[in-house]
């Protein structure tokens, strides 16, 4: 049964909401996530994440329960073709619920800090993809947020809400406009910094990871910028016992920060 309301306004590719739905499809408007799928949207049903605007295709949706809870939160609802449809959908295969959210704003004093803290810093991420699954991989290690620096990929960019599950909503994300800004941000709060380097000679498995622990990742074709090197930090490595010469940036920080949670509660 498709989903019917009653007082949702048809529109097209030229109305001003049509128009919106383009720009944040293009990650092109600040604050603004695209939010496609049912899965998707049940994720953002549970936060209390804003929904700026619901766009429904009546004639693919097959989801009234949820198209029904969508547009009840969100402050404006319309409907599309499905021509529209398949203009702004990021799928092969739509469902026809695609929603405009806002992200939340974290800010550095918002974040609150335990005595063994654990934190990530991404240094110049360039990929979509790649920023999503380190946010999720934040969330599964539970540490207290992502620090990004020189950052390329886009946080408002669809596919980092879709590989990060959702959690791109519910895990803080800092940035800051200078790798000095960070470091400093972490030396205030007496955190003990890892650079996560391929050519150190110190293996990660060889810190104790006591206190404040915060390792530092790289981008995936240029590694960590050198205004992170001389910052005094120390480096550790992940062997690498075949051919390859590194890992993938999400991957790394994965075990770096899963060794780092483990130490810390004595697994």
């Amino acid at each position: 049964m498709a989903p019917s309301f009653p007082d949702a306004l048809p529109i097209g590719a030229q109305h001003p909401r049509g128009r919106a739905l383009l720009a944040v499809r293009k990650d092109s408007v600040p604050g603004r996530i695209l939010v496609e799928g049912s899965w998707e949207h049940s994720r953002l049903l549970s936060t209390p994440t804003v929904i700026d605007t619901f766009y429904y295709c009546a004639e693919v949706c097959d989801q009234p329960q949820t198209a029904a809870e969508i547009a009840a939160r969100a402050h404006e609802v319309y409907r599309i073709s499905p021509k529209m449809l398949a203009r702004v959908s990021r799928r092969s295969r739509s469902d026809g619920l695609i929603s405009i959210a806002r992200l939340p704003e974290w800010r550095a004093e918002d974040v609150r800090l335990s005595e063994s803290s654990l934190v990530l810093v991404a240094d110049g991420v360039e990929y979509a993809g790649n920023l999503g699954t380190l946010i999720r991989t934040v969330d599964a290690a539970r540490a207290d947020c992502l620090v990004l620096t020189s950052r390329r990929a886009r946080p408002n960019h669809p596919a980092v809400y879709a590989a990060s599950r959702g959690m791109v909503l519910t895990t803080p994300v800092l940035e800051f406009t200078s790798i000095t800004e960070a470091a400093s941000w972490l030396k205030k709060r007496a955190f003990e910094v890892h650079l996560a380097d391929p050519a150190a000679t110190d293996s990660y498995k060889t810190p104790q990871y006591q206190g404040r622990t915060a390792f530092v990742v790289g981008s995936e074709g240029e590694g960590l910028h050198q205004a992170w090197h001389e910052q005094g930090f120390e480096k550790v490595s992940i062997p690498m016992l075949g051919q390859a010469d590194s890992l993938n940036v999400a991957l790394s920080a994965g075990i770096l920060l899963f060794e780092a949670r483990a130490r810390k509660e004595g697994w």
